[in-house]
């Protein structure tokens, strides 16, 4: 869920040449108004070598034209996937059924992005309606040798969601903040990030925090990574009686060619589900279809 346009132009300058010359044309042995025509002649004969003669400019270099068109600094990028079950840490969605999912990140060279993301969803079990759209922005990078940091906001929103009762506004969108520590050690990489949620109307006036630990290692020498994930809610985001879950998953993605990849991962979360109610929690294995761009 929570997952970065350059521009370049090109001058030329073109340096020119002026060249003169001043010979002496008046002779003191020559009266007022006439001319030497000896002198003249040499004059005419005096050769100048202009391979002596440096260019009023030299061009410029290749890499100062590329900075005097200057450079946004800008990336976007673009994702989509294909899943046969939504799961948002831990807890199903899409009620069992595939969801396509989708978006959009604009990225600064300054660590600065925003970004929006969209999955359908089962509206018959779920209640949050047939869509979810989410809109973030936030800033990242690097603290040292392989350790970079994340932190921002995200906005949740459920547009064609419906109010449980006639005369119940029932507002589900609700906003999040978010931070991360990312450390790299070779092919591996882990993640210790927590997402925290105020008190609003959407969450029962109360409010929601949640902890997770991510890890990442690619095989050497093959398009395979495995993967791996552990979080905690506190709060009203979960199926328990205490409003206190563990969710999880383990999986593996290989890159197939190009920008498209396939995934598969067991994933799963702690619940209360009532007898003969759906199982928004129950253990599932998921499997993924993505490309970005």
């Amino acid at each position: 869920m929570l997952t970065s346009v350059r521009g370049a132009f090109a001058a030329t300058l073109v340096s020119g040449i002026a060249l003169s010359a001043a010979p002496a044309l008046a002779n003191e042995n020559v009266s007022e108004g006439e001319f030497d025509l000896a002198t003249l002649e040499a004059a005419a004969d005096v050769e100048i070598d202009v391979s002596e003669i440096a260019p009023a400019q030299e061009p410029l270099a290749e890499n100062t034209v590329s900075k005097v068109g200057g450079d946004s600094g800008i990336t976007l990028s673009g994702n989509v996937a294909l899943v046969t079950e939504y799961r948002f840490r831990g807890v199903d969605l899409s009620g069992g059924e595939i969801a396509i999912q989708g978006g959009v990140d604009l990225a600064h060279d300054s660590g600065f992005y925003a970004g929006t993301w969209a999955s359908s969803l089962d509206e018959d079990t779920v209640g949050y309606g047939s869509t979810e759209v989410d809109v973030y922005a936030g800033f990242g990078g690097s603290l040292a040798e392989g350790v970079s940091f994340d932190i921002g906001g995200i906005v949740y929103m459920y547009p064609d969601a419906k109010p449980f009762l006639a005369d119940d506004p029932n507002d589900f969108d609700y906003y999040e903040f978010y931070g991360s520590v990312g450390f790299g050690f070779g092919p591996a990489e882990a993640t210790v990030g927590v997402a925290y949620a105020p008190d609003q109307d959407s969450l029962g006036d109360s409010d929601n925090f949640y902890i997770y630990t991510d890890l990442a290692a690619g095989i050497p020498d093959t398009p395979i990574s495995l993967t791996a994930h552990l979080g905690y809610t506190d709060g009203f985001l979960t199926f328990t009686d205490d409003g206190k879950a563990f969710d999880w998953s383990i999986g593996l993605d290989v890159a197939v060619g190009g920008p498209v990849s396939i995934g598969v991962s067991y994933v799963g979360a702690e619940g209360d589900i009532p007898a003969g109610a759906y199982d928004y929690t129950d253990d599932a294995v998921v499997f993924t279809l993505s490309a970005s761009i």
